[in-house]
């Protein structure tokens, strides 16, 4: 590794805002501008319809390199952003048929980089596709740096097919060092075959000290807010269904929900068919810099999800000072623990969602309560300068622990 300058890292990622004010997740962004304070980082992601192919981001200290691959037709590279891969490839399944040319064309851009660069270490964001990119690189190049492969869930959870596993468990063998962002995904790859002694649990962050903050507390908070993309797996069903037991004692109840996706139309529907258009409000999606004044302003944060590899929209929520109510999964216990940061209920059931909601919203004590030490908990752990902190102490010791 060098000394006289920073190290250089290649970052991987097929999700990351693709313009200013853009909605898509942030946190492949944040992370980079914290390995930034050791790294001479430069981000590489999929091109979208709109994004400029070259741009810098930046935020107070650090700047940020970002190039865009093409791989396809400009107007057709449609295949990552708005809710991830798989729902677009839900969402429309004949954009299956890009994941070949997505792949190929960003191997191809991993390499020409490289060749530019010298890259002193990868960091893959996801097992697929990225992580696929990165171990197929380090085969076929004598000069491949090591990979710091991170996992966020949905990579690791879908496509349990047993030729998909056969292939992630090969991806995973090819990288110098693996995260996940959860305890509970790392039980799941030793309960599933995985090698997890090569495992880190590293959490992704939340920016607690300038944006996800309890704010001035000058208005009232009131009602509830699910934020998420419009797909099955967040459950947003569900929460409608339980706003159907709850009107009835808060007939005033109102319920924001903040994002897009494949199942609006269905979601739409359902809140007709239960009478619920003057109690269910979707605004679609919003740029990254409103959620927290939507957060502030609402009484509980609700996260209904089947399945989660974090939640940090529960953590995002716990910034604010907003109470908490999400499923009872393994991966949300890192940061819900029930009856002390917010209140749990069993995933898939709208009556006992109705229950813990009502539960908040009939004690103001206990919400206040639940909201204090949700706030605190998110601060002593998911802050970014931590989480930043322990990433590039990975990535130091992979490179055999020296940091400029």
């Amino acid at each position: 590794m060098k000394t006289t300058e920073p190290a250089k890292l290649l970052v991987l990622t097929s999700t990351l805002p693709r313009w200013r004010d853009d909605s898509d997740p942030r946190f492949v962004e944040y992370l980079s501008y914290e390995l930034a304070k050791a790294f001479d980082v430069l981000i590489l992601a999929p091109h979208f319809p709109g994004a400029a192919r070259r741009e810098t981001l930046s935020n107070d200290k650090q700047t940020l390199v970002v190039h865009r691959y093409r791989y396809f037709l400009p107007a057709l590279e449609s295949l990552a952003s708005e809710g991830g891969i798989m729902a677009r490839i839900r969402q429309n399944p004949l954009r299956i048929l890009l994941v070949p040319f997505f792949l190929i064309a960003q191997l191809f851009a991993v390499a020409r980089l490289h060749r530019q660069h010298r890259f002193d270490a990868i960091h893959a964001h996801w097992i697929i596709p990225q992580g696929l990119v990165a171990a197929v690189f380090r085969l076929i190049s004598r000069h491949a740096p090591p990979i710091l492969m991170t996992s966020h869930g949905s990579d690791l959870f879908a496509l349990r097919g047993s030729m998909m596993i056969r292939l992630k468990r090969w991806i995973m063998t090819r990288a110098s060092k693996i995260t996940v962002v959860s305890a509970a995904m790392r039980e799941y790859c030793a309960n599933a075959g995985y090698d997890a002694a090569n495992i880190t649990v590293a959490p992704m962050g939340v920016d607690l000290q300038t944006a996800f903050t309890p704010g001035a507390e000058s208005g009232e908070r009131s009602g509830l807010i699910f934020i998420g993309n419009l797909v099955e797996i967040k459950g947003l069903a569900f929460l409608i269904e339980a706003m159907a037991m709850l009107v009835a004692r808060y007939p005033e109840l109102r319920l924001t929900v903040v994002g897009d996706g494949p199942e609006r139309q269905t979601l739409v529907a359902l809140t007709e068919r239960l009478q619920l258009q003057d109690n269910v409000c979707f605004v679609g999606s919003v740029p990254n810099t409103q959620l927290p004044d939507l957060l502030r302003a609402a009484s509980v944060a609700v996260m209904p999800s089947l399945q989660e590899g974090l939640g940090l929209v529960a953590i995002e929520a716990m910034g604010c000072g907003c109470a908490v109510v999400a499923s009872d999964l393994p991966a949300i216990r890192d940061s819900v623990l029930p009856g002390e940061t917010g209140l749990v209920a069993k995933p898939g059931d709208a009556q006992d969602l109705a229950d813990k909601i009502d539960q908040l919203m009939a004690n103001e004590e206990l919400r206040h309560s639940l909201a204090e030490n949700g706030r605190r908990r998110a601060v002593e752990i998911f802050d970014w300068r931590t989480v930043g902190d322990s990433y590039v102490k990975l990535i130091a010791d992979m490179l055999d622990g020296s940091v400029p």
